[in-house]
């Protein structure tokens, strides 16, 4: 269960809102939990068992390493308990999610030197294993660093670690951000209607914009590269480009417009990131939870800026390489990895100065091509197809082997959502602003009155029911909807 699908928006979310609603506060995180273990186990089945476990093992490690904090003699004792954490959890990720390529590669080997090869069962992916990890070691370091206090109480624990809104796409929520309003937050009609129109727009970026270019994607790389011509190719990564951005943008928006409707404050996860005009830019402003907690718990406690310049490389490469792996078990993340972080290190050298004294649109135009050759291996299945696709884009290709060019692809339905996407991916929130203010003028005007204490016009209110309508009658007709973090 996604949050783009009826059952979601019709079943699910209507019925926990109601019974939230009517149900003693002091009994609301119970119902979230139940909830959010009820939504994990609609997609996984048995597989939240595993949630369970992972939820009892973190709720005691944080206790012990809360109770030996009030012993001074025992920072051995805490270090051995978040050493353990730290096991457990990364040994829970590289077995569900690493164990099938770890055992691809070693029998891969075997193979060329005529070996005997592993006989091995494949191991299933869990929905969001690299968030709930993530969660976890959130948690439990938070504490071990004095930034939170180890809840008591192994519901507000689970229901961290299992919150529903955040559990399958992010964003990555860190505990000590979030431990206050896991005991303490206020429902109120103003954060309702806030959290419900966050929620709409996500939905609108992700039925209208995400689905309907990700259709058109798909298509271009079922084709063979080296048959694609020069602009199909290029069409197919733009088109990409926008898929995963307002897709995995729209998880976002979707996951922190529902936290507000059920009282919680989301930090954001994405600022406009194709307006960058460098990588380091670029990472500041996409998927910046994850940014963060690389730095926080990854970069800096391996001597960040701190260090030597090669060992700054070093510490760069390490924390994009596992960025990359972080994305999937595949060698084309890694390789995306660690293009991002080569770039980044380039940006720190000489090439750095002379990219910022280049004209701004050039800036920007490297920026955004760097980006999307990147994502030619996020996207790729494999390296060599990668590969051959990089080679079609730039004309290294044969180019009498062009069998599919754009204008057998492109439709109006395509073409439309791509310019929306373009227009959308730039910050227009200081246009909509001043459009909204001539829309609260017409609305005082006409004697409409308002909502609420916030301003919101009945005309913005009455478009963000048209948007939902639309999405609805879209996703009840059946059309192309996929879930494209699984690999998560």
């Amino acid at each position: 269960m996604v949050f783009s699908s009826t059952v979601f928006l019709f079943l699910f979310l209507p019925v926990l809102l109601l019974l939230y609603i009517v149900i003693w506060k002091k009994l609301r995180n119970i119902l979230l939990l139940i909830a959010s273990l009820i939504f994990y186990a609609w997609g996984e089945k048995e597989f939240v068992l595993v949630m369970l476990v992972s939820i009892i093992f973190n709720y005691f490690f944080a206790l012990l390493v809360e109770y030996f904090k009030q012993d001074k003699f025992s920072g051995n004792n805490r270090r051995i308990i978040l050493a353990l954490a730290i096991i457990f959890n990364i040994g829970l990720l590289v077995f569900f999610k690493y164990a099938n390529f770890i055992f691809s590669n070693i029998n891969a080997v075997f193979m060329s030197l005529h070996m005997p090869v592993f006989r091995f069962t494949p191991v299933h992916l869990p929905i969001g294993i690299s968030f709930v990890t993530f969660h976890s070691l959130s948690y439990v370091i938070d504490i071990y660093r004095n930034q939170a206090k180890a809840n008591k109480n192994p519901v507000n624990t689970g229901l961290y670690l299992s919150l529903f809104p955040q559990l399958i796409a992010g964003p990555i929520i860190r505990y000590h951000d979030i431990a206050d309003q896991i005991v303490n937050r206020i429902m109120s009609l103003d954060k309702f209607y806030s959290g419900t129109k966050r929620f709409i727009i996500g939905l609108s970026k992700k039925v209208l914009i995400a689905n309907t270019v990700g259709a058109f994607v798909d298509q271009i790389f079922s084709i063979p590269a080296g048959h694609l011509s020069i602009g199909l190719a290029w069409l197919g990564i733009i088109g990409y480009s926008l898929q995963i951005f307002f897709d995995f943008s729209a998880y976002s928006d979707m996951a922190i417009g529902l936290g507000r409707i059920f009282g919680f404050e989301f930090l954001e996860n994405f600022n406009y990131p194709y307006i960058s005009k460098s990588i380091k830019e670029f990472w500041r402003r996409w998927h910046i939870s994850l940014s963060n907690w690389f730095r926080d718990y990854l970069y800096i406690p391996l001597g960040g800026n701190r260090c030597k310049p090669l060992r700054v490389y070093l510490n760069l490469l390490i924390v994009f390489f596992l960025c990359g792996l972080w994305h999937g078990a595949s060698w084309t993340f890694v390789v995306w990895g660690l293009y991002h972080g080569l770039f980044l290190i380039l940006e720190r050298l000489k090439f750095g100065r002379i990219l910022n004294s280049l004209w701004a649109p050039l800036q920007h135009f490297y920026a955004l091509i760097v980006v999307m050759v990147g994502w030619v291996f996020f996207r790729a299945d494999n390296f060599p197809y990668a590969i051959s696709y990089i080679k079609t884009m730039f004309g290294f290709g044969r180019w009498n082997d062009a069998q599919y060019y754009a204008g057998n692809y492109l439709s109006r339905g395509v073409i439309l959502a791509i310019i929306l996407g373009i227009v959308f991916s730039m910050p227009l929130g200081a246009r909509y602003n001043e459009l909204k203010n001539k829309l609260t003028a017409l609305n005082r005007k006409i004697n409409w009155g308002r909502f609420f204490n916030s301003g919101v016009s009945v005309i913005e209110a009455f478009v963000l029911v048209i948007a939902f309508f639309i999405c609805a009658m879209v996703l009840s007709s059946g059309t192309y909807n996929p879930f494209i973090y699984y690999r998560f």
